[in-house]
């Protein structure tokens, strides 16, 4: 059996791991050091929701994958199509991984720790970009503009959904009760 070694790209998705937590993790205080602008609630966390957790992975992961592209494309061969829909798998994956696992464990075990909220966190930016290196590796990929233009309806869901909520136990901070930006 023939063992295939990442490539230059796919390795960079491993970089990208790290760096998208920590920048993630910028992105849950960046609407409060902001002074709690609407600009900035618009892309960062707003609230200690599920859903709002969920927004930490959206511009640190979309920032990551477009800005390698930009900068490697001409040097590294990337295939922008197969490229833009493994960053979309990513993204959808990562963003799922979140509620799943979060309620999975408070559900089962009817308890809640932040050490495992962070944990969770990581292992969803872990999933997304290993499932985006197989994509981008073994699919023909979407058209560029299906997969981008689904990428930025996701951006424009998290946006709606900080400033008109729907009222769901997804969207409710659990700390007040509240709902979206305040």
């Amino acid at each position: 059996m023939k063992r295939m070694g990442l490539s230059a790209n796919e390795k960079s998705n491993l970089l990208g791991i790290p760096v998208i937590f920590i920048f993630g993790s910028l992105f849950h205080f960046l609407y409060a050091w902001s002074g709690r602008s609407a600009i900035v609630g618009a892309i960062a966390a707003v609230n200690e929701s599920v859903w709002e957790h969920q927004k930490l992975i959206l511009i640190p992961m979309i920032g990551w994958w477009t800005l390698y592209f930009l900068f490697r494309k001409g040097s590294n061969q990337i295939d922008p199509q197969r490229w833009f829909t493994a960053l979309l798998v990513s993204l959808i994956v990562s963003i799922l991984v979140i509620p799943f696992a979060y309620y999975f464990y408070t559900g089962s075990l009817g308890v809640h720790l932040l050490v495992v909220d962070i944990l969770i966190f990581l292992l969803a930016v872990a999933v997304g970009q290993c499932l985006g290196i197989h994509f981008y590796r073994h699919s023909e990929g979407l058209p560029i503009n299906v997969s981008i233009v689904t990428i930025v309806l996701i951006v424009l869901l998290f946006i709606a959904f900080t400033f008109a909520p729907p009222h769901l136990p997804w969207f409710k901070e659990s700390l007040t009760g509240r709902y979206g930006i305040y």
